[in-house]
């Protein structure tokens, strides 16, 4: 195999440095360090798109780009291989090196000076090639604290150099089970959430870093990575310390029993204080000499192989993701820009936040126009508290029902009632004639028994209406924060003020009944002239029938006690059973006659609420300052909502300069993906 020719990478006109065929042992060809820029046309506008995408942070917006995740237990050598992909020097040492996520954005610059630059936070550190470690190390201890704790707050390393290609890629902490001295007994689990957070988008190339030294099979990084990648379609293996342990690794990477799908590439690290050219040049030695790994292919050797590989999975996946990405941006922005326009407007003047609580009342009252008046509940569909003409309807059908089946129980002491007042009220003058004072008094008698079931009734019809108008104002305010407590104030001063109309003009409705005997209603001549018609079979019932009966069947009343009636005279139990004929008579008349006037005095409230006094009675509470100034504090933003306003202005421009960025692209590069 030493005999054949070999090249550490094949299949590509890139300026990686080729190792000449068959060359002296003793002669090494000079490979060009670290990466070396190799796009073309169509790879390198889409590293630049997402490139741009991270400049503008829009992963903050929950857009998720492709990122290159480096994983691999403890000491597996994760660093090294990033060491010797970006040229640059990472901290190194016993125990875990990487304690947050390091984020490594490598820049190709065309300056031959570097620029290396850290950020955390709001902190900016500018650094050089020789005090990147420290650099490192220093804001780690910042983040993380300067124990050997860990912290899944990133630390962004900026890499901008001759020679190294637009890529992104993320170091994690190294997995480990045990806690070492000043670690949290919790560190395995710290880890191993840090690490699933990274790995699992489905935009997120796993790069999963094993040491040669173990079982593949046992590896805690191939497991998770496993959970959320189960057929390895975006996973790359990268096998290090290929000279530690060179016994067995072809099997190893050729039989892939741990489901690697991007497959393995197979490097040897820096050791000590080697250059990064010179490590190249004795990994290519070591590939193409030594008995055992020489017969590795070498398409999957090598770190300028690894380099190509991650250079065209990664533009792959930003090809596939790009139009998703449009997407989601596209979604996002059209909620931000409907939340920003749901926003209140920023009032300028008292003119202008006098309008617009002019507009809120408007909207609100013809809200409670097609509710309250025209049955229109279309507002509403699902809330039945808020189809208010049905339940209006039903409260005063319940209200008629129960105070018609209101009254005394008339069967045991019949015409005792009418007795006591005819005794009380009788004068000087013919026996025959019933005084018009004795039916007024049974009258109202009969009107105080039910005299506080209208008014309970209307006070319950206003608590009904103001659980209906305190939601729809604060609907229609809901922009306004700064108002709500003085708009639901202004609301229910209104109600009560109509509650206190309300109960006093039912009270007077139900007192003009005990002022009068009248209707013009024929209904009652008729009532009467009915029940009348039994008086002669009633008396002679009570005075003349010798088998002294203790009941008569009377219609509209039942079976009524009588016995106790035969101490009378018959003229004054023809006059008593004559008074309550009449009394009853009218007094059906009574009860409908207050349920109409109730149900045409609640329809004639409710329209003049909403109509004229709603509208009125609000502005007026909310511009008198002694109401708390509605108007000058809507022109008040609230702390809540002005950091609401700024965030979603910054969320709407950068999404709006994200889809710009993507816009150009995504046409050009719509097949890529699938090639």
């Amino acid at each position: 195999m030493a005999g054949r020719n070999k090249h550490v990478v094949s299949k590509t006109s890139s300026s990686l440095a080729i190792v000449e065929a068959n060359p002296p042992a003793n002669k090494i060809v000079p490979i060009e360090a670290p990466i070396v820029s190799s796009y073309n046309d169509r790879i390198r506008p889409l590293l630049d798109t997402v490139d741009r995408l991270r400049n503008l942070n829009v992963m903050r917006e929950g857009i998720q780009l492709p990122t290159i995740v480096v994983v691999g237990d403890q000491s597996s050598g994760k660093s090294s291989v990033l060491e010797s992909l970006a040229g640059i020097s990472l901290p190194r040492g016993q125990g875990i090196c990487t304690r947050v996520p390091l984020v490594m954005r490598l820049q190709r610059s065309y300056s031959t000076e570097p620029e290396i630059w850290l950020e955390y936070g709001d902190t900016v550190v500018h650094t050089d090639e020789e005090h990147i470690a420290k650099a490192i190390c220093a804001a780690t201890d910042v983040i993380a604290g300067s124990g050997k704790g860990v912290s899944d707050a990133p630390l962004t390393l900026h890499v901008k150099k001759a020679g190294v290609p637009d890529l992104t890629m993320v170091d994690l902490p190294g997995i480990t089970r045990v806690p070492v001295n000043g670690q949290p007994e919790n560190i395995y689990e710290q880890i191993s959430a840090m690490i699933m957070k990274y790995i699992k988008p489905q935009e997120s190339i796993i790069l999963n870093v094993l040491s040669a030294t173990v079982d593949f099979t046992t590896c805690e990084s191939i497991r998770m990575s496993r959970q959320v990648d189960k057929t390895g379609e975006r996973t790359l293996a990268v096998v290090t310390k290929a000279d530690m342990a060179p016994e067995g690794l072809l099997q190893k990477v050729t039989a892939d029993d741990v489901s690697i799908g991007l497959g393995y590439v197979c490097v040897r690290n820096r050791i000590g204080e080697e250059t990064y050219q010179e490590a190249r040049m004795q990994e290519e030695l070591l590939f193409r000499t030594h008995p055992k790994l020489s017969l590795i292919d070498d398409d999957i050797v090598g770190i300028p192989v690894l380099a190509q590989k991650l250079m065209l999975i990664q533009a792959t996946m930003i090809a596939r993701c790009l139009p998703e990405i449009v997407r989601k941006i596209n979604e996002k922005m059209e909620i931000s820009v409907l939340e920003l326009n749901k926003l209140p407007m920023v009032m300028a003047s008292a003119g202008e936040a006098l309008m617009t609580l002019m507009d809120i009342i408007g909207s609100a009252k013809e809200s409670l126009l097609r509710i309250l008046i025209q049955g229109d509940f279309s507002e509403y569909p699902g809330d039945h508290k808020m189809h208010c003409t049905a339940r209006l309807a039903e409260m005063l059908s319940q209200f008629s029902d129960n105070l018609q089946a209101h009254s005394n129980d008339v069967t045991i002491d019949f015409l005792m009632d009418e007795i006591k007042i005819l005794d009380e009220c009788k004068c000087v003058g013919l026996p025959n004639f019933i005084p018009r004072s004795a039916f007024l008094a049974i009258l109202s008698q009969y009107v105080d028994g039910i005299h506080s079931k209208p008014v309970e009734f209307i006070k319950k019809i206003w608590d009904y209406i103001e659980a209906v108008l305190i939601p729809v104002i604060s609907k229609y305010a809901e922009n306004f924060p700064q108002i709500q407590s003085s708009v639901k104030r202004a609301g229910r001063n209104l109600i009560t003020k109509m509650k206190e109309q309300s109960v006093n003009r039912v009270a007077e409705i139900v007192e003009m009944e005990k002022l009068t005997d009248y209707t013009c209603n024929p209904d009652y001549m008729t009532s009467w002239t009915e029940k009348t018609a039994s008086q002669q079979s009633f008396v002679h019932a009570v005075l003349y029938d010798e088998a002294k009966p203790e009941s008569f069947s009377l219609a509209g009343f039942g079976q009524v006690k009588i016995s106790h009636l035969r101490k009378y005279h018959a003229h004054l139990l023809q006059q008593a059973f004559d008074m309550k004929m009449r009394i009853a008579s009218y007094w059906n008349i009574v009860l409908r006659r207050i349920v109409d006037n109730l149900a045409l005095f609640l329809q004639f409230s409710v329209k003049n609420l909403v109509n004229a006094q709603f509208q009125k009675e609000i502005v007026a509470e909310m511009v008198d300052p002694r109401g708390g100034g509605g108007v000058e504090r809507m022109m008040e933003e609230s702390p809540s909502v002005a950091s609401k306003r700024e965030k979603l202005k910054k969320s709407v421009k950068l999404l709006k300069e994200s889809k710009d960025v993507v816009a150009a692209i995504v046409d050009q590069n719509s097949g890529y993906g699938g090639r």
